[in-house]
């Protein structure tokens, strides 16, 4: 495709057909939405048109940051004929609507993960972005991170992988009362936080079964203080894997810590350390930063929409880890083994 007719295709008028800029619309206002917004206006391809987010101050005070427009609402925001790719920052609980919104008004979108907290929803806007022709892209910096692309180097060297334990303990002395703590506006703690599940389907393909145990301890109605979720996944590899996610004033010991135990070896990620165990002989293996790939992300969804070159990952891709973590859910409500076949999830 020539880029002459991708402008054309962006904009769908030939208003702006002069230049080659894509002009974005950003969805939010906390960590993710400024590493966002810094990359956009350091791209010359890029227009940053305007800003929506919940508290006006704090939108107005970070529209101003970025030379920005500062809108009341998201609503306000997909509708704007000025604006071809909205990217999505804000609240799990929002993602699903807002990327409906705008890929019904003729917008690009890139939401962070997750795409939506309802898996038919989920599979409902990858169908209308491919009827719209639009991107639709998933954010998973997971992916792009030091740990993962060391994993990928040396995971070989251990031979047939049987075990695999991911935990990420965040103690929090008090819990802020933040959305990240809300059940609705979060989410199921492995739905909110898909990363964590994310990385193994990415590694080690699907997923037969899965277990869960999970609790919260309240604050009220809507916010907790703690969660706490230890989930198996057994996959069809006959690979097991413990995933264990908590956050909150009842832990009291963080831990970030990435375990693969194959028939040749092991490899141990602790925080930014990792080592490769051997017959008793244990090498250090250098760990590259997370640092910057929010940026990485955004250059490489510009240069898919400019160049045509393919991204790291697909929205197929986020949406079979979804309905993994939907699976979790109910097995941690019921306490039933799920099975995942065909892409759906049954339970015995």
């Amino acid at each position: 495709m020539s880029k002459t007719e991708l402008v054309r295709i962006m904009y769908n008028s030939g208003a702006a057909l002069e230049t080659a800029k894509v002009r974005v619309g950003l969805v939010g206002t906390g960590y993710a939405a400024k590493l966002r917004a810094e990359a956009f206006v350091g791209d010359e391809r890029t227009n940053l048109v305007a800003i929506a987010g919940h508290q006006p101050e704090k939108t107005a005070t970070f529209a101003k940051e970025y030379q920005t427009e500062a809108l009341t609402s998201w609503e306000k925001l997909v509708e704007r004929e000025d604006i071809d790719l909205v990217v999505i920052s804000t609240i799990n609980r929002d993602h699903g609507a807002i990327a409906r919104a705008a890929l019904s008004q003729g917008k690009h979108v890139i939401v962070e993960y997750p795409l939506s907290l309802d898996v038919t929803e989920a599979e409902e806007l990858i169908a209308l972005a491919k009827a719209q022709n639009k991107l639709l892209h998933v954010e998973h910096i997971e992916l792009l991170g030091g740990l993962h692309q060391a994993l990928k180097e040396n995971i070989e060297k251990v031979g047939d992988i049987f075990y695999v334990r991911y935990s990420t303990i965040n103690p929090q002395h008090p819990a802020p009362r933040r959305w990240t703590y809300n059940h609705e506006l979060f989410g199921f703690p492995l739905m909110g936080a898909l990363s964590r599940l994310h990385r193994l389907t990415d590694l080690f393909g699907k997923v037969f079964t899965v277990n869960c145990h999970q609790r919260y301890w309240e604050i009220e109605e809507d916010y907790y203080q703690t969660c706490f979720c230890n989930s198996q996944l057994c996959f069809e590899s006959g690979l097991l894997a413990q995933v264990v996610y908590g956050k909150g004033e009842t832990l009291w010991q963080a831990e970030r810590k990435f375990e693969v135990h194959g028939e040749n070896g092991g490899l141990i990620f602790d925080s930014n350390a990792g080592i490769l165990i051997q017959s008793g002989e244990t090498t250090p293996i250098e760990v590259g930063t997370r640092r910057g790939s929010f940026a990485k992300d955004t250059t490489m969804v510009l240069d898919h929409l400019f160049d045509g070159t393919p991204l790291y990952v697909t929205p197929e891709a986020s949406l079979y880890t979804l309905k993994v973590a939907d699976a979790v859910q109910r097995a941690a409500q019921t306490g039933l083994t799920i099975f995942m076949r065909d892409s759906a999830a049954e339970s015995l």
